[in-house]
């Protein structure tokens, strides 16, 4: 099939690749390391290759890859022994060691983990593999993120239809290596609607039921599993408010609805203030749409320190976004059944006229609804979230839940992380028994436009742990050499803001935000550092890489003029030589 990517202008090595990687259907070309040539694998080849043995991204893009640089996903291991719990019944009585609800990122990645330790493993799901994450959450949002961002830089005619059928093809592939992965890592799939019931030889503990999609093929019956653990992993949905009637149900579109649009909209209206309202936003803008955005309160991401949600306000508005501050919401939205164009009426009284789209972005809740987690005694949290200890463990002897069904961070990378450690902990060696997942220092991005890259405490929450007077502030605000040659007003560049939130004598570092070009990709790198305990002259006593714009974080002002105290374990201050690796 021939592009529809029209390219008048030269595109550096990161857009050709964009450009290749979208615009390219039926074989994906990609840049192979540092080199200008490409390299193309036919399928046939692939063959020899064990797919179970690489991440879904890194198998994705194979096609057109050179695939001695892409690492396996994860390592096997080779004695294959199983720790398994007690437990009061024998052996024989169950069909799995470890029974999964849910194949999203948290579901897979708890399975495929437990399967690498020898366990018997199933996985109940009744949709597409990869959940929210791979379908309609993470992956095709960044795909569209990375079109509007090129579409901004280039002279590029963009086709929606084109785009979508690209996209949604790559999503296909990946359903599809999911699927494989799971086969072969040994993990069996059940296709079904999944219940708990309580076990009839252990009060304590539960069984699933599984329930066929396709209620009217008479082949299909319920089935009772029996396991030895049980991990709920079935994730969160969009939840749309209600308004003074139906019509808000009625007449708009959750996020997830946002990828079946097949064409881009005229003007469209996106409510709601956190991830997913400032990046579908974002992008719509950036293509063409006339964009509105509707937050209850003043602005959008509120709870991000002061000045990453203040540069993001400022920042949406010189994209065009139109924003509807302090509505408290919609009420009602009312269709014109002779032009199909809607208006917006809020609650504070004003209104949105002759809009092709709204998608309602204002929260989400978790599905939890068909596993009838009253009956058998599950203990939930406000919002209906599963209650769980620091183990992932439920109140219920055998059940256990991760990910964005818990309510604790909702990320896919938290996810993968807490099934990871629960299936280690559950199957692993004697050194994993009491292994568990950190909730603190989570690093996160938001694909806005610009770009958020944030980890640790916000200024007022560390003023509000440490006290004001044990808490020291640096930040910068400046143009990305990028926009050096825009002949406009330096206050019209779009801005990069940074800020680090340093607490006590010691200036370690608490907090560390970013908005700006580039941002998502920087912050994995200084996360690291922050986990460890880095302070502020750790932060100095690191070379900057000039010219960057994460260089700002290593060299804020004052430098190299803090308490000279290291968080690391063998100090990198006043020209110490390098930490040695201990050698056995």
């Amino acid at each position: 099939m021939a592009a529809t990517c029209i390219i008048s202008s030269p595109l550096n090595q990161a857009a050709r690749s964009i450009v290749r990687s979208t615009c390219t259907l039926n074989s994906l070309f990609v840049y192979a390391g540092e080199t200008e040539s490409l390299t193309k694998v036919t399928r046939s080849q692939l063959q020899k290759y064990k797919q179970s043995d690489y991440s879904s991204a890194a198998y994705a893009s194979l096609y057109g890859y050179e695939l001695k640089n892409i690492r396996p996903a994860f390592v096997r291991h080779q004695n294959n022994t199983t720790r398994l719990s007690s437990n009061t019944a024998t052996e024989e009585e169950y069909e799995f060691d470890l029974l999964v609800v849910g194949a999203g990122s948290g579901g897979i990645a708890s399975a495929r983990r437990a399967a690498s330790y020898g366990a018997k493993v199933g996985v109940v799901e009744m949709g597409r593999l990869g959940g929210t994450c791979v379908n309609v959450g993470c992956v095709p949002k960044k795909i569209m993120c990375k079109c509007a961002k090129l579409l901004c830089s280039s002279a590029i005619r963009f086709d929606w239809a084109y785009i979508k059928r690209s996209r949604d093809a790559y999503i296909e592939r990946l359903n599809d290596i999911y699927d494989r992965n799971i086969a072969g890592s040994g993990v069996t799939r059940i296709f079904g609607r999944a219940s708990l019931i309580c076990n009839e030889l252990n009060a304590s503990s539960v069984d699933v039921m599984v329930t066929p999609v396709n209620n009217d093929n008479p082949t299909h019956q319920q089935q009772r599993y029996r396991a030895k653990h049980i991990i709920l992993a079935t994730g969160g949905y969009p939840t749309i408010p209600k308004g003074s009637d139906d019509s808000i149900e009625k007449y708009s579109i959750s996020s997830d609805g946002f990828f079946d649009l097949n064409k881009l909209p005229r003007k469209a209206v996106v409510v709601g203030a956190g991830y997913i309202a400032v990046e579908l936003a974002g992008v719509l803008v950036a293509l063409g749409s006339d964009t509105s955005l509707v937050v209850r309160k003043e602005r959008a991401m509120r709870n991000f320190d002061d000045l990453i949600s203040t540069t993001l306000d400022e920042e949406m508005e010189n994209h065009g976004i139109n924003i509807y501050r302090n509505t408290m919401g919609v009420s009602q939205i009312i269709l014109n059944e002779a032009s199909g164009l809607k208006t917006v009426l809020l609650n504070d009284g004003r209104r949105i006229e002759d809009v092709d789209v709204i998608i309602m972005a204002a929260g989400r809740s978790p599905s939890v609804e068909s596993l009838n987690l009253n009956a058998v005694g599950v203990h939930q949290k406000e919002g209906g979230y599963i209650e769980v200890d620091e183990y992932s463990q439920t109140n219920v002897q055998n059940l256990y839940a991760v990910g964005d069904v818990c309510g604790n961070v909702e990320l896919t990378p938290m996810a993968i992380a807490a099934g990871r450690r629960l299936a280690d902990r559950l199957f692993g060696p004697p050194t994993f028994k009491n292994i568990k997942v950190s909730y603190d220092n989570v690093p996160t991005v938001v694909f806005s436009h610009p770009p958020i890259g944030t980890i640790g405490l916000t200024e007022s929450e560390a003023v509000t742990k440490y006290g004001n007077d044990n808490v020291k502030i640096y930040r910068s605000v400046f143009s990305n050499l990028y926009y050096g040659t825009w002949q406009v007003e330096a206050s019209e560049k779009p801005k990069t803001a940074m800020k680090l939130v340093c607490a006590g004598s010691n200036e370690l570092v608490v907090g560390l935000h970013v908005i700006g070009m580039g941002a998502d990709e920087m912050l994995q790198g200084f996360s690291v550092a922050i986990k460890m305990g880095a302070t502020k002259s750790d932060f100095d006593s690191a070379i900057a890489i000039h010219p960057t714009a994460a260089e700002e974080f290593v060299t804020m002002h004052p430098w190299g003029l803090g308490s000279q105290e290291s968080g690391a374990k063998v100090s990198p201050l006043n020209g110490a030589s390098p930490p040695a690796p201990l050698i056995n």
